[in-house]
């Protein structure tokens, strides 16, 4: 796992200045306080990832229907993955483990991926198809698992610089930042915090009440500070600024989790819903925003009302919608497996922005809101006061996966795997 080597004040620079609390650089680390992380996967072909499931299972068809250099062709090997790789099954996966130039069986049911900031796709989860998949992140998936995603740092950019998702992330920050992936638990069904050993109990005893895993993610989205060594976390004195920051940092987790906490799906307030005004047309080729009737157009496609605060949401120095767009409009190379994919603009895409512009809205509403909250954070505690309490640093163990296999896990060519 990584470390964080700091020269003392070195980020003060990039931090606004909390009165009557430590400097920026002795807040404590992200990193420190959630030690396990994750580095971004790494899909190594695009064609494996698509937005609606029919596309891959008719991409998978064509590639089990082709044979010899033309497979390995539309394969597209690296030095990770080639048609002759034998690996392991994905943890939870019902994929077959037989070397992919011999593949011949129907295609896996597709998961669900975050494969950038607020953009859910599906993934074909098949190992012999991904260069890096991180199988230990695919033993702790699931409900209630939540994972928070630290964006690579961008100075000045605006936006959170923590994202929470249910979804598997593939953590990648739209900056081209390398960034990390932190589950909420080590363990399937939400056991074990993956949390510093102790920092749950210190917080009991700061702010009077029993402080469980969800509160602290709650606080920590909505008050974590970037920073050059990575995102800190103030720790403020007052229970009453952590209470105000957990109830909004709920809101804005459960935003961004598309309901994962309320088993609601985020909406508008009436009449601020927005609506398609014009259909999309079959294969638009630009996004563009009208702010005086504050429309999002697609050609001569129109999405109202959509907020500023929606169009300019970013993440990384990059906007989410027009990243989500060109995830879905790029050119592609003709005759790849890439090239397979809707005619024309599926209704369901558009289903699908009309909820993305209703999350960015919702966020976008709060920015003012938890941009304020950590000026607030007085009297936080400081790296020093939790190295007293034997918060920090964290035992080298807690950096590591837990140990959570039981049960089998199918190696490659059908044997069972020896951990």
């Amino acid at each position: 796992m990584r470390g964080v080597t700091e020269a003392p004040g070195a980020n003060d620079a990039d931090l606004p200045p909390l009165a009557d609390a430590p400097t920026g650089a002795d807040l404590p680390l992200l990193d420190d306080l959630m030690p396990w992380s994750v580095a971004p996967l790494r899909f190594g072909r695009s064609w494996i990832v698509a937005p609606d499931a029919r596309t891959l299972r008719s991409r998978w068809d064509r590639l089990v229907a082709a044979e010899g250099a033309e497979r390995e062709a539309l394969f597209r090997p690296s030095r990770a993955r080639t048609p002759a790789s034998a690996v392991a099954a994905l943890p939870g996966q019902r994929t077959g483990t037989v070397r992919w130039a011999r593949e011949s069986g129907p295609c896996p049911e597709p998961v669900r991926v975050a494969r950038g900031p607020f953009d859910e796709q599906l993934l074909l989860p098949d190992h012999r198809l991904i260069d890096t998949a991180r199988p230990e992140l695919w033993r702790v998936a699931g409900e209630p698992q939540l994972f928070a995603v630290e964006q690579g740092h961008v100075p000045g950019a605006a936006g959170p610089a923590l994202l929470v998702t249910a979804a598997l992330p593939e953590g990648r920050s739209p900056a081209g930042r390398p960034g990390r992936i932190r589950p909420l638990f080590r363990r399937p069904g939400g056991l074990e915090p993956n949390l510093a050993p102790g920092l749950l109990g210190f917080l009991g005893e700061r702010y009077g009440h029993e402080v469980d895993a969800l509160e602290w993610l709650a606080w920590t989205v909505a008050a974590v500070r970037p920073s050059p060594g990575g995102c800190r976390v103030p720790l403020p004195g007052d229970p009453e600024v952590w209470a105000a920051g957990v109830a909004l940092g709920r809101e804005l987790v459960d935003i961004q989790a598309r309901g994962a906490l309320t088993g609601t799906k985020p909406r508008l307030p009436g009449g601020r819903r927005p609506y398609v005004r014009a259909a999309v047309p079959p294969r638009p080729e630009a996004m563009t925003y009208d702010a005086a009737d504050e429309a999002l157009c697609l050609d001569e496609g129109r999405i109202s009302p959509v907020p500023a605060e929606a169009w300019e949401f970013s993440v990384g120095g990059a906007r989410v919608l027009e990243q989500w767009f060109a995830h879905r409009t790029a050119p592609v190379e003709p005759g790849s497996l890439d090239a397979i994919g809707p005619a024309v603009w599926p209704q369901e895409w558009t289903s699908e922005l009309l909820d993305l512009v209703t999350v960015l809205a919702l966020l976008g509403a709060r920015e003012q809101e938890r941009a304020a909250l950590v000026p607030e954070a007085a009297g936080s505690a400081g790296r020093a006061e939790l190295r007293a309490a034997g918060v920090l640093p964290p035992p080298a163990g807690s950096r590591r996966p837990a140990s959570v296999l039981d049960h089998q896990e199918e190696g490659p060519e059908g044997q069972f795997m020896l951990l």
